[in-house]
């Protein structure tokens, strides 16, 4: 994963720089979004890098799926089939988006919740983020119910643990260790 990651970061930094001056860093977002799930597609990894698929046969399949018919992102996709490394693009989207967030001042919280939170309750988390890291967040919620109750809160490598299986994890390690 991290010798993929090595490999789109080049890819990623110039498509954020195009993007960055041509003032289109959300349409890109949400193009890198759909090459990528297209990309780790199972159906269509094998076409990847079938040899008897034409890089022109990947290039119109990719363009089918970003919905986007410019110049650039054809050129980007033709860049990348050329390449042998369209299957990059999951990670050239991480990389992209980590540029983006960068530059607009932003980070990403994975919020699991034990249960579906409100509105409100999300906006007091969300301020209660913002207010601990000093930036603007965008909240990726979703339900575990494995959780049993409580949240886990994951903004980059820290995690914020408050969940009840989180809490009886933390009691057994400690029960175990004596302490």
């Amino acid at each position: 994963m991290a010798e993929l990651t090595t490999i789109a970061r080049p890819y990623a930094e110039a498509v954020f720089g195009l993007a960055d001056r041509a003032g289109t860093l959300a349409l890109w977002s949400g193009v890198l979004d759909r090459l990528a799930v297209a990309a780790a597609d199972p159906a269509l990894v094998p076409l990847i890098g079938n040899p008897r698929v034409s890089d022109a046969q990947r290039v119109e399949l990719f363009m089918s799926v970003a919905g986007s018919d410019s110049a650039e992102v054809r050129q980007f996709v033709a860049m990348l089939a050329e390449n042998g490394r369209l299957q990059t693009l999951p990670q050239v989207r991480e990389v992209y988006e980590l540029l983006k967030n960068e530059r607009e001042g932003t980070i990403e919280a994975d919020i699991a919740t034990a249960f579906p939170l409100s509105g409100d309750d999300l906006a007091i988390v969300v301020a209660g983020l913002e207010k601990r890291f000093s930036r603007k967040v965008q909240p990726h919620v979703h339900v575990d119910e494995s959780l049993i109750g409580g949240v886990r809160i994951a903004v980059g490598d820290e995690v914020i643990e408050s969940s009840v299986r989180g809490r009886l994890a933390a009691m057994r390690s400690s029960l175990a260790t004596g302490s």
